[in-house]
């Protein structure tokens, strides 16, 4: 297994936060991704309280946003992935 797979394995979400254009996840083996908000149409229209109502998914390696139905993964993250049909 190479190195960036294994920091793969151990990536989980330890706090997600978001500001008015990113949207900030605080891993647990210290590291912080921050990726604009706009990736992400979903968080991006909903409101501060929808954004800030999130739950750990899959063991700590996915956020759930429940009232907006969002759903992102850390592996998707540390790979810049946006969603379907965004323009990066």
């Amino acid at each position: 297994m190479s190195t960036a797979e294994e920091l793969l394995i151990e990536a989980r979400v330890q706090n997600v936060r978001c500001t008015d254009d990113r949207l900030i996840v605080d891993l647990t083996d210290g590291r912080e991704l921050s990726v604009p908000i706009r990736w992400y149409p979903r968080l991006l229209n909903a409101t501060p309280a929808q954004r800030a109502d999130w739950e750990l998914a899959g063991a700590g390696y996915g956020i759930h946003w429940p009232q907006i139905d969002e759903d992102l993964s850390v592996k998707g993250l540390l790979m810049g992935w946006a969603a379907p049909g965004v323009v990066k």
